[in-house]
């Protein structure tokens, strides 16, 4: 203090702002202000992305693609933000999870079951079917296992969800989590158009499209999107349908789970952390289904969920280094648009039964 009292007023006032102000700069940049800028950086890209997403031409991929593009070539160009990783790591891990927890949100249980068991079935089929033909095409392929994976869950269950939702457990890194959410979003976008292209000339009723669409598709608005154009009651079908894939979920993650706590990859018993955010997921299911929420409600929880997800997938983006992930990804996609395909063909002469 006794510098401050050698100048004048003003020149005192001055230093004494300046301390204050080195203060206040201190705290921001502190651990406590790193953290929540990188929480900020995330959500200041899904929003871009979001943004991008609503222009006419990028509107087919949906925000979620747009973001997680837009985080790789940040990462690209500028370098990961290591400052900020605190932040970053909170929204692709802490903030996943509870999007999948609001995604549960979706599944009807009661719904579901009321569908009938050929239905659920069939949806049962079909994420095996998916699993294994993806698994399949990868070893003929000579395709990286764990990705491939990871694009067989996504094109059976229901897309980035379910592939956040199984990462843990196989230990998968961001940049593998972040590719392959990237890759069953694109993918399911080319096929919904296909499937919507194609409606006119396939001999399906209404109904029977929005079935074949729902257990086949990958992501939900995948669905929507390719069964709308036949009508509400289709819609309805294929939301059903899709459901059903996403309950699937659950009992893939735990059998999952249960298969490789027995045995670890060299053989040995491993231990591995248990999914506490499918317990949220199977809790937010039966509440929504016995305490039914107001539609708007359950709107703006799909409307939180969906954002959510889209920031989540911008931190698992900004791990990805292209040169690495192109040498990897091109034959783990093969493998997954060739089990798309049979999936389609499978799913699709099943409904005409």
């Amino acid at each position: 203090m006794d510098e401050l009292k050698t100048l004048p007023a003003e020149d005192t006032a001055d230093l004494a702002g300046h301390r204050i102000g080195r203060r206040i700069i201190i705290r921001i940049t502190g651990p406590a202000g790193r953290f929540a800028a990188g929480v900020l950086f995330t959500f200041a890209v899904a929003a871009a992305g979001t943004a991008l997403a609503g222009l006419p031409v990028l509107s087919r991929p949906g925000p979620m693609v747009i973001a997680i593009l837009l985080a790789v070539v940040y990462r690209q160009i500028a370098g990961y933000p290591v400052a900020l990783a605190g932040g970053i790591q909170f929204s692709s891990k802490v903030l996943l999870r509870l999007a999948i927890i609001l995604y549960g949100f979706r599944v009807n249980v009661a719904m579901i079951l009321h569908q009938g068991w050929h239905v659920i079935l069939q949806d049962t089929a079909a994420v095996v079917l998916a699993i294994a033909m993806t698994a399949l095409f990868a070893r003929w392929l000579r395709a990286d296992g764990r990705l491939s994976f990871l694009l067989g869950v996504g094109t059976g269950v229901c897309g980035a969800a379910a592939i956040a939702a199984v990462a843990p457990l196989v230990k998968a890194r961001d940049e593998e989590t972040a590719a392959g959410v990237g890759v069953v979003a694109l993918v399911g976008t080319l096929f919904a158009i296909s499937y919507t292209l194609i409606r006119p000339w396939i001999p399906l009723t209404d109904l029977q499209f929005g079935l074949w669409a729902g257990t086949s598709l990958h992501e939900i608005a995948h669905v929507a999107a390719a069964a709308a154009p036949a009508g509400q009651s289709a819609l309805g079908e294929a939301i059903l349908a899709k459901l059903g894939r996403v309950a699937l979920l659950v009992p893939l993650s735990l059998v999952l789970l249960a298969r490789l706590t027995r045995r670890g990859q060299s053989g040995e018993r491993a231990a591995f952390t248990f999914p506490w955010f499918l317990l949220g997921f199977i809790g937010a299911s039966l509440f929504t289904t016995y305490v039914p929420p107001a539609p708007v409600v359950l709107d703006r929880i799909a409307a939180a969920a969906s954002w959510l997800l889209t920031t989540a997938m911008v931190g698992l983006g900004l791990n990805v280094e292209m040169r690495r992930l192109l040498s990897r990804a091109a034959r783990p996609l093969g493998a997954m648009i060739l089990a798309s395909v049979v999936l389609s063909i499978a799913t699709y002469w099943f409904t005409l039964l």
